[in-house]
């Protein structure tokens, strides 16, 4: 199928000069393998309901109340390498966005990344950061988005941002804020050379961003959700949209290149998708595999989700399949297991489903 000529993405410069100066003031970047020898939070089996949940893990007694931090996207050490582990460990990260609760001055607290081991449980939160130079001064925010998709590709960690598209960070670029160098814990920025990250020990810079662009006449592109499509060869990226009454529900695909990870691009630089069949409403993830689409689909904070699955455009629902609050989803594929995760206070898991008993 030939690209959508009115859809595409740009791609901005990468923020290369701040996140060196961050990494400097912090004492070098430390990388994925060293936080993953930090995993600081104790996880456990859950008991998800849902008629096709096969097991769950839950987090701790404080993350699962949080009413501040709501988990969204999920990807895999599946999705980053062929071996599917990262240093012998199997993973799964999730996104979550912060709401602004009373209090909150300054805005919410933006977005972050939860690094969990499936064998350990134990898991870590990263706080996502955009460093930027004003008049050569370093300058620290939050990312404010969404993060209702990631996908973890090689090096990369792709971060949904809606309307705006998404924005990209490399995990090489992992800092650590050391007791030495934090300031106080309830802000977010740099004084007197000392940084505050709500608290945070790991931050992750975010390097550049996809920019959603429409021709005159069109609407633009929402990345509500994305997904590793390994369907293609090369495999590719699959976004989709959250939709309400008459939103559309366009779901669309991008070429990867398979050597940089990073979308591939026409000769003026630009990533364009080619549209797929419409989905269906209230679509919170979708994600190809075994040749079929797999759709997540919330009833609200109390009704459990669907799982819709078939052809793009030819779904078939299977009712009560998932949680209440199903967000986003992901396929390991030497399991035939997809994982998703519930989004809701008291009723968050990140639970797997057998794929073939959607068959």
């Amino acid at each position: 199928m030939p690209a959508h000529p009115g859809l595409h993405l740009t791609r901005t410069e990468e923020n290369v000069a701040a996140i060196d100066a961050l990494a400097a003031l912090l004492g070098g970047r430390i990388g994925l393998e060293t936080m993953l020898g930090d995993l600081d939070r104790r996880g456990r089996r859950g008991f998800a309901p849902g008629l096709k949940v096969h097991r769950s893990f839950t987090f701790d007694a404080a993350d699962r109340r949080d009413e501040r931090w709501w988990p969204q996207g999920i990807s895999t050490s599946a999705d980053a390498s062929t071996s599917e582990t990262i240093g012998g460990r199997r993973i799964v990260a999730v996104s979550w966005y912060a709401k602004k609760l009373p209090g909150d001055e300054s805005g919410n607290h933006g977005s972050r990344l939860t690094f969990f081991d499936l064998d350990t449980r134990r898991y870590r939160h990263v706080l996502l950061v955009v460093p930027t130079l004003e008049d050569g001064r370093l300058v620290l925010a939050p990312l404010r988005a969404h993060a209702g998709g990631i996908v973890w590709s090689g090096p990369y960690v792709h971060v949904a941002a809606t309307a705006k598209g998404f924005h990209t960070c490399r995990l090489d670029d992992l800092l650590r804020v050391t007791d030495d160098l934090a300031g106080p814990a309830s802000g977010i920025g740099i004084e007197d050379d000392r940084v505050s990250s709500h608290g945070y020990r790991y931050v992750l810079p975010v390097r550049f961003a996809y920019s959603a662009v429409a021709a005159d006449g069109e609407e633009r592109l929402r990345y509500s959700f994305m997904s590793l499509d390994r369907e293609t060869t090369p495999p590719s990226l699959l976004v989709g949209e959250y939709a309400r009454g008459k939103q559309t529900r366009r779901l669309a695909r991008f070429a990867l290149d398979p050597d940089t990870h990073l979308l591939s691009t026409a000769e003026d630089g630009l990533a364009r998708p080619v549209l797929l069949d419409d989905g269906t409403r209230r679509m919170q993830g979708a994600v190809m595999a075994r040749g079929r689409l797999h759709v997540t689909t919330s009833e609200g904070p109390w009704g459990l989700g669907s799982l819709y699955v078939g052809p793009p455009g030819a779904l078939r629902r299977h009712r009560w399949a998932t949680p209440m609050g199903p967000e986003d989803i992901t396929y390991w594929p030497s399991t035939d297991l997809l994982w998703s995760v519930s989004e809701h206070p008291r009723r968050r898991w990140i639970y797997a489903v057998r794929r073939a008993s959607l068959d």
